[in-house]
């Protein structure tokens, strides 16, 4: 097997599944019974939080914990949208945000809200000009990815922030595909809102964060208990935050040099796939893109069907985000960047990890040249 979809869902790292196991098995209690059983589960939730909030250089106090980044998408956009509404109606956003944020927008543009979904470039970069051109007296929220996930470019955050900011409106970031990959700064960024998810980055499924700046006005989304300091109810997922804990700690460990042997397998793969194979396109920003994500077109083949094809090779991939698997249409981010439906059908993604090395990324091109050629044949 040759797993390249790790921005799908990346394997849990063996020290953070032995890490999650004493607390199934040993701490077990729940974090608001005043006993001292539980204090164990108390302290590992503080010591998970602040070690989520020194990967963004944001404050313990401001971390959030969620069952994943849809959730925390649902919470920063209703939560935002519901507690200002009385200052206006209007949303910013763009045209190739993950599903969680974009059918949140369309939802609340059923509530009577205002959305603005902004064009990017051929490069799935928004342009921050169109951003200060869509504010309007009523704008209250500027909802704009760190970076995508299907073509991997990443966009001018900093900047859409200072934007933000010069106009005294919050800014959220969907981050998912961002957080452990790429240095963030919460303040250098001037980000009120951060999306995180723990399995993009070696951690457990089903739990994320929301970073949210201290005094953001929002209202919680889930409501009950007073857990999370009262703005997000339920009995704490305590394996899943021990384990996002040290998934993101592991992920900061080596940073640099990790991402540098990810940049070289990925820069070497696409330099393979256009010498073994004619007429290629690769999607998104040539260079202001995320260390792992390769997507590209390939003239005369089915996205679909090559991926049927390298799963029975053994090889695994996707052809965008793994959300909208199974979909009949063609990938919107791709449209939105002015690919044609047939480009955008001929699409295939490959994300590169932590557990990958160069031996396998050679044979997945040679077994991808010789299926786009059988198929190309037949």
């Amino acid at each position: 097997m040759i797993y390249l979809d790790n921005a799908a869902t990346t394997k849990v790292a063996p020290e953070v599944l032995k890490e999650m196991v004493s607390y199934y098995e040993e701490h077990y209690g729940n974090p608001s019974s005043i006993y001292y059983f539980s204090a164990a589960c108390r302290d590992a939730i503080d010591n998970a939080r602040q070690k989520v909030a020194r990967a963004i250089k944001a404050r313990p106090s401001e971390i959030f914990f969620t069952s994943g980044g849809s959730e925390a998408d649902n919470w920063a956009l209703k939560g935002i949208a519901s507690a200002l509404k009385y200052k206006g109606n209007h949303i910013i956003t763009t045209s190739i945000e993950h599903h969680a944020v974009l059918n949140v927008a369309r939802f609340l543009e059923g509530s009577g809200f205002r959305v603005t979904y902004l064009p990017v470039d051929k490069y799935g970069m928004v342009d921050p000009d169109d951003i200060k051109r869509a504010i309007s007296k009523d704008t209250i929220l500027i909802s704009i990815m760190y970076a995508n996930n299907e073509v991997g470019t990443v966009e001018p955050i900093r900047e859409i922030g200072r934007i933000a900011h010069e106009n005294g409106i919050y800014l959220h970031t969907d981050a998912v595909q961002a957080a452990g990959h790429i240095p963030i700064d919460v303040n250098e960024d001037m980000i009120d809102l951060l999306s995180i998810s723990a399995h993009k980055f070696y951690g457990p499924k089903g739990i994320g964060a929301l970073y949210i700046r201290e005094g953001t006005e929002i209202y919680p989304l889930i409501h009950g208990g007073g857990q999370e300091r009262n703005r997000r109810a339920g009995t704490e997922n305590v394996p899943g935050i021990v384990g996002m804990g040290c998934a993101i700690e592991l992920a900061l460990k080596g940073f640099d040099d990790e991402n540098e042997r990810i940049i070289y397998l990925r820069d070497r793969m696409i330099d393979k796939i256009f010498s073994s194979i004619s007429g290629v396109k690769l999607n998104g920003h040539p260079e202001k893109r995320l260390p792992g994500i390769i997507n590209i077109c390939i003239d005369g083949v089915s996205g679909d069907t090559l991926l049927l094809n390298l799963d029975m090779a053994g090889i695994y991939a996707s052809s965008g985000s793994a959300c909208t698997s199974g979909s009949l249409e063609p990938s919107h981010v791709l449209l939105a960047m002015g690919l044609t439906e047939e480009e955008a059908r001929s699409s295939i993604r490959f994300s590169l990890g932590r557990y990958n090395e160069i031996e396998e990324i050679y044979e997945a091109v040679e077994k991808l040249a010789e299926l786009v050629g059988r198929l190309r044949n037949s």
